[in-house]
């Protein structure tokens, strides 16, 4: 299992960053989601993202956060707790001297009633060549690269469900396409092992089976690539 290509970007706790822009992108926090939930959730999703963020952002430095649509869990109104975890959240990254962007995803209607901040369909970052948005949507701007969110990928390996990242070189007319798992770990996740790209939401993912998979053994610190689902679906 080696890296597809020299990628422009390190892979670490379900979040990309990327060196030459000195930005952190992350996708689907869902803040609120388990307050929405009608079953007990297993953790305090607010307290947990903020945790993990916090030492992301240790060990990257970056001048920028974005965050890759779906920030929030909501449509029609706020479920109980966002504003204040939204807080925290943006206090975080307030705290270690970084910007946060928020590109709005399907579940975002209702963030311009709690979030003052920077807010966009897309953001170029710095190094001028790679585009984040959340992926439910074509993107209006051309692009070298996309970082999405949205289809919350995850692979199973030996009956295990794991977050995983999925990197297609030139699959979008040309474009590379990184599609991030979901930064909460109250979404289950879309198992792609047997997943076509009409099973996918995302109308960046063309041809799933030339997508490589990318799991994070954060014990070892190690990025795990695997061939594309194309050529390793058998063996998983």
């Amino acid at each position: 299992m080696t890296d597809p290509v020299d990628v422009p970007f390190s892979l670490s706790r379900r979040a990309a960053y990327v060196p030459a822009a000195d930005a952190l992108v992350l996708a689907d926090v869902h803040l609120g989601r388990a307050a929405a939930s009608s079953v007990d959730a297993p953790l305090d999703d607010g307290a947990d993202v903020c945790d993990r963020l916090a030492d992301l952002l240790e060990r990257t430095e970056p001048a920028t956060v974005v965050v890759a649509g779906d920030l929030l869990h909501s449509f029609d109104r706020l479920p109980r707790g966002v504003e204040r975890d939204l807080a925290a959240l943006e206090s975080v990254v307030d705290d270690a001297g970084a910007s946060l962007v928020v590109t709005t995803g399907n579940h975002d209607p209702m963030l311009e009633s709690v979030f003052d901040g920077v807010q966009t369909a897309e953001q170029r970052l710095d190094d001028g060549e790679t585009v984040v948005c959340h992926g439910h949507e074509r993107p209006s701007s051309e692009a070298e690269r996309y970082v999405i969110g949205h289809d919350h990928p995850a692979l199973s390996v030996d009956g295990r469900k794991l977050p995983c990242f999925l990197y297609g070189p030139g699959a979008y007319d040309g474009a590379d396409v990184l599609v991030l798992p979901a930064f909460t770990r109250l979404a289950p996740g879309a198992t792609v092992n047997g997943m076509s790209a009409d099973d996918f939401q995302s109308p960046l993912v063309r041809d799933a089976d030339a997508f490589h998979p990318a799991i994070r053994d954060e014990p070892s610190a190690e990025t795990l690539w695997f061939p594309p689902l194309g050529a390793c679906r058998h063996l998983l």
